[in-house]
């Protein structure tokens, strides 16, 4: 399965102003110590704008889903880094049990990466990847026990007293499995690929249920988003449950779409444990905005409307 992307260049300068003045050389002997120091200057601001000239270059990028493998593991414990920021999850423990169980789970690689290439590609590197750990199924691990209580701890600080039983009931209820459904990828890769990986991981739980492997049948799938809203905007009550849907801007924009069909979601602030590297200081439009984190539990009986979404929005 491949998708196109299209790669932004990101450099910036500052272009020389048009109309500027030219000097002569049979300007005054003053003039030309200015000229040496102005050329300098202008040679410098004409390299910058050789940079200008390439922001909105378009690079053509073939990427293709792979299955899990040993060769992944730092890939995928990055892109883990990135949704949990400093929450005490075990990454590396967890990054091991999805690389275990590979008959489920893809990984997003640059096709066919050039032995000359000027970008020093590393055609092991991924660019993103989608997989699901069965909470139940995993009860006891480290990482499955501090999954629940990241989200019930912030479920407790965010939402009344009704909602956080609800999710403990649900979470804890061994009749019931919950998968915690992960699809995290950079952003420069585009939402198109999410169809095409979730509709395999789909069929990869299905068989896996068929046949009695590892993370089979899901009552409930349990998602954690990365999600911002306007720095600006405030609840006097500091809970960010109730979210309305256009006010939540989701960095993975299909996430919308399992957020319609949640029967449980709240958000909480990431802003202390975001910075540049993994959080990132994000604006639209120049808007600053105010990470967050979107905790949402989907019936899985919903998951086929969604796939459904996904393939009236989403196909290439």
């Amino acid at each position: 399965m491949a998708s196109r992307a299209k790669r932004r260049a990101t450099e910036s300068g500052v272009s020389r102003p048009p109309g500027a003045p030219v000097k002569h050389e049979e300007e005054e002997e003053e003039d030309e110590v200015e000229d040496e120091e102005e050329d300098e200057d202008e040679d410098s601001d004409e390299a910058e704008g050789e940079d200008d000239e390439i922001v909105d270059e378009e690079v053509n990028i073939e990427f293709e889903a792979y299955s899990i493998s040993d060769n992944d593991y730092d890939g995928i414990k990055k892109l883990l880094q990135q949704l949990f920021l400093k929450a005490p999850v075990n990454t590396a423990e967890l990054t091991d049990l999805l690389i275990q169980q590979n008959h489920i789970g893809s990984v997003i690689k640059q096709t066919n990466v050039s032995e000359d290439s000027d970008d020093d590609m590393d055609e092991d590197e991924i660019f993103g990847f989608i997989s699901l750990l069965n909470l139940t199924e995993r009860k006891g691990t480290q990482c499955a026990e501090q999954i629940k209580e990241l989200v019930l701890s912030f479920c407790e600080k965010n939402c009344e007293k009704s909602m956080v039983e609800q999710l403990d009931k649900l979470l804890n209820d061994t009749t019931k499995p919950v998968g915690f459904l992960l699809s995290e990828r950079f952003i420069n890769v585009p939402p198109q690929i999410a169809l095409p990986m979730h509709q395999q991981l789909q069929k990869e739980l299905a068989e896996a249920h068929k046949t009695n492997k590892p993370c089979g049948k899901c009552y409930f799938y349990l998602l954690i988003s990365k999600t911002f809203v306007e720095a600006g905007r405030s609840n006097s009550k500091k809970r960010w449950n109730r979210q309305k849907k256009d006010v939540l801007m989701f960095a993975n924009a299909e996430e919308e779409f399992f957020y319609e069909k949640a029967i449980l979601e709240f958000s909480y602030s990431v802003q202390e444990d975001s910075d540049t590297c993994l959080g990132g200081r994000w604006s639209f439009d120049d808007v600053p905005m105010k990470p967050l984190r979107t905790v949402m539990l989907i019936p899985g009986d919903k998951m086929s409307e969604i796939m459904e979404k996904l393939k009236e929005h989403l196909s290439i």
